[in-house]
């Protein structure tokens, strides 16, 4: 019998050691993305004040069209940076969630930095 790793809490537990060392502050808040099967999810956190300065996700109303690929991603950060921009932030800094810096995450980030953030 094989015995598969539980990539969920090995995730968690890669989320956790990163969360130990970044926080977002309200000069500069903290991009937070999670990525589920079928969508992607953007926040901007304040971690002092505890507070979601700006979301955007793939269940959102006006959103058209799937949600768990590279195509939704992109349109994701590039909907979470108008809003920023909107609210004044211009630098964030990037949290993962323990995911690799690729695909649907990758895409993510350089659409939010095409649309104005910098990290």
């Amino acid at each position: 019998m094989v015995n598969r790793p539980n990539t969920a809490a090995q995730r968690k537990m890669r989320h956790a050691r990163v969360r130990g060392k970044i926080s977002g502050t309200p000069e500069r808040p903290r991009l937070c993305v999670f990525r589920s099967e079928c969508n992607i999810y953007a926040q901007i956190i304040d971690d002092v004040a505890g507070n979601t300065l700006v979301s955007a996700s793939t269940v959102e109303k006006a959103f058209e069209g799937k949600g768990g690929n590279v195509e939704a991603a992109k349109k994701i950060g590039a909907l979470i940076a108008e809003r920023a921009v909107e609210k004044g932030i211009k630098d964030v800094v990037f949290d993962r969630g323990g995911y690799i810096y690729h695909g649907r995450v990758k895409a993510l980030a350089e659409a939010a930095r095409e649309g104005g953030l910098q990290f």
